[in-house]
């Protein structure tokens, strides 16, 4: 292909350049090069690229242009696994059709179900949706349609079609509301079976463009490890985030973990010991994630515990360090979770806490990414100074957590319980708070009265 120096050389409209231009970008990147004239020429694509490659502004862009040609109803659908990247592509959809007057909404669980229903109704040139919410969409109501979209988006692809991801149910119903003749378009950061799958099976002519690269991280990424025994993780976490704090007073740090409980305490116990940050987990209603994600990119607070739930896709682009506190299962999550930093060109480190029994799991990460990762070195006599204090104060949230009824599994099946009777579980547990408070409050004016007579 020619070399593409300009956004016009790709032939877009000259509006679209200027909204590129007016947000400082200049040059396309390489998957915008290579997959915009192939969208525009009207194939499907799927497009593999490193996290921070432009993938968003890749099917953004012509999608726009298109709907200026041909404006009507819901235009595109976008499908996305988490709600902050449903968010986040939101807001890059709003910037560059700010000139045409586009109108888009977002549907995602968390938010007033009555008042997303409402906006559907008026017939938004874009839908930005996670699954779950959208299919309980249109299964309860029928105040609009999905028949004549021109333009479907899966984002993050693999994780969306991998299958037991939770998401086989509700794309069914989806699927089933969209027209047979559509454009799809396919992106992930990581090219897997299930995409080449979707190639092969595809009756329309698939264009298909992966990145090359010899490595799946960027090279501006210094990449370690911390060997350590299990009992004493949360402490080598703990010392691995002083030391940087010592050297960058002020850099930001992701930590990611397995689960929501893990999340949350790993939260407590950290802003205990002297270490202010925000979780972020699925756990935590809607509203609140928005908001720890907010004071997270303003450097309010520096640092952010998560869950997978923010290793994708999510641009937050001052992340110096990122801390793999449980390593993932698979090599592509951890691919995505290191991509949070180092990006569009800056400098990032990535620190895997590895206990003995995680060695394959490494090696096979390893194997995965052609890198190998050096082994950061850790003072064990300073971890043994704060290993009473970690421990105790771990426990110590354990037993607070215990008392909050935190238990994932019960929780997550009273949400699914509460969608199923077309209720919105953010909205109940509201409401089941303020109940609380009212209670408490009255327990609280009887004794008084009580003591007062």
């Amino acid at each position: 292909m020619d070399i593409m120096e300009s956004f016009s050389d790709l032939k877009l409209n000259s509006w679209i350049v200027r909204q590129c231009e007016a947000m400082g970008l200049k040059h396309p990147t390489p998957i915008q090069i290579n997959c915009i004239p192939r969208i525009l020429s009207g194939e499907d694509c799927i497009g593999c690229a490193k996290t921070g490659s432009g993938k968003t502004l890749a099917f953004a862009l012509p999608i726009l242009q298109k709907l200026c040609e041909e404006p009507y109803g819901i235009f595109a659908l976008v499908l996305t696994p988490t709600r902050e990247l449903a968010f986040q592509i939101a807001d890059q959809f709003a910037v560059i059709g700010k000139a045409v007057n586009l109108k888009q909404c977002i549907i995602t669980g968390g938010m007033d179900m009555v008042q997303q229903g409402q906006e559907l109704s008026k017939k938004p040139h874009i839908v930005i949706a996670t699954p779950g919410r959208l299919a309980d969409h249109l299964e309860s109501c029928n105040t609009f349609s999905l028949k004549k979209i021109k333009f479907l988006v899966l984002d993050e692809a693999d994780r969306l079609l991998a299958g037991g991801g939770g998401f086989d149910k509700q794309l069914k119903i989806i699927f089933s509301a969209l027209p047979r003749i559509r454009q799809n378009l396919l992106f992930s950061a990581t090219i897997t079976d299930t995409l080449e799958k979707v190639k092969q099976v595809a009756s329309n002519k698939v264009f298909m463009w992966e990145a090359p690269a010899e490595v799946a991280t960027v090279e501006q990424l210094d990449q370690f490890y911390i060997l350590c025994p299990v009992n004493v993780k949360d402490s080598y976490l703990v010392q691995t985030v002083r030391m940087f704090r010592e050297k960058n007073e002020k850099g930001s740090i992701m930590i990611f973990t397995d689960t929501c409980k893990n999340c949350q305490l790993l939260s407590m116990t950290l802003n205990e010991v002297g270490f202010e940050n925000v979780a972020l987990h699925a756990m935590i209603r809607q509203k609140e994630r928005l908001a720890a994600l907010a004071q997270f990119r303003s450097n309010i607070i520096r640092i952010l515990i998560a869950t997978d739930v923010a290793s994708r896709g999510l641009d937050i682009p001052a992340v110096e360090l990122v801390v793999n506190h449980t390593l993932p299962n698979l090599a592509k999550d951890y691919i995505h979770r290191v991509g949070r930093t180092a990006r569009a060109g800056r400098c990032g480190m990535a620190i895997s806490l590895v206990t003995p029994h995680d060695i394959r799991l490494l090696h096979s990460i390893e194997e995965a990414i052609n890198t190998k990762l050096k082994e950061h070195v850790v003072d064990d006599k300073e971890v043994m100074k704060i290993l009473m204090q970690v421990s105790v104060t771990r426990r110590e949230a354990e037993i607070k957590l215990d008392e909050t009824n935190f238990y994932e599994k019960k929780l997550i099946n009273k949400r699914k319980d509460l969608i199923l009777e077309g209720k919105d579980p953010d909205e109940v547990e509201e409401e089941e708070e303020k109940l609380r408070i009212k209670r408490r409050r009255k327990k609280k004016a009887d004794k008084k009265r009580q003591e007062q007579s």
